[in-house]
């Protein structure tokens, strides 16, 4: 690792399992003191604390629902006041429903908005009185903003193509403060939510040039780059990462 980041303060929102501890993880290999949130899984991310910590990181671990505003606004407002700083925000906390238009719930509908779409104004406003020139924010968004094959996932797709004109918008208010804001767009990932093992793991891979899934630690070296000093003359991108599934 080169230790790009040594000296920044990053907070991962959903930091505790999958795609998400990736990113933790690497980030803490890359040299950043990590913050990250947790909605349910307490043991999952105070393991992950405790094993960068013991690999001479530093990382903190909050329970804060993505979907809560206060909740997340006063967790970066704790990691500002103890760390004195936030260079980095990565917004990977999501929620995925799926369903026929004629059964989805309006109550699915609300919370896939609350927390794809209307957690990262929230986190981002929450951010900014802590970030300065040279800060990064990166949201992990999805293939599915581009291309959506297969029925059930209008909900789902909207809240993440939602996402391109938030960073296109974020990109020209923020770049004059030299702050950079960016999507990932993973394709199908192995995590618990997808497994490749998975019954839907063949059609998706029908879809795609490299028939796999990808790994949580490929996207989180997409974000690294996006993260990294190399990356300063990246803005208001949507960068996919997904072995063809949108070719």
């Amino acid at each position: 690792m080169t230790a790009n980041l040594t000296g920044k303060v990053a907070f991962v929102t959903g930091g505790s399992r999958g795609i998400g501890a990736a990113i933790v993880q690497r980030l803490s290999k890359e040299g950043a003191t990590v913050a990250f949130t947790y909605k349910g899984s307490s043991a999952a991310a105070q393991a992950l604390a405790g094993s960068i910590e013991q690999q001479g990181g530093r990382a903190l671990a909050l329970q804060a629902d993505a979907g809560d505003a206060a909740a997340v606004s006063r967790a970066i407002d704790d990691v500002a006041g103890k760390f004195g700083k936030i260079d980095i925000l990565v917004n990977n906390a999501g929620v995925l429903a799926l369903g026929p238009v004629e059964t989805f719930s309006l109550e699915d509908f609300d919370r896939t908005l609350q927390v794809n779409v209307r957690a990262v104004f929230v986190a981002v406003k929450a951010v900014l009185p802590h970030m300065g020139e040279g800060g990064r924010i990166v949201n992990i968004s999805s293939v599915n903003a581009e291309r959506m094959p297969f029925p059930g996932g209008a909900a789902y797709a909207m809240s993440k193509s939602a996402l391109r004109g938030l960073v296109q918008g974020l990109a020209r208010d923020l770049g004059p403060r030299g702050i950079t804001v960016n999507n990932v767009q993973p394709g199908p990932t192995d995590t618990d939510m997808n497994p490749e093992s998975g019954d839907f793991a063949s059609m998706l891979h029908g879809f795609m040039a490299l028939p796999r899934h990808g790994r949580p630690d490929e996207i989180a070296g997409m974000v690294a780059y996006v993260v990294s000093p190399e990356a300063a003359f990246v803005t208001g991108a949507s960068l996919t990462i997904d072995g063809g599934f949108n070719a």
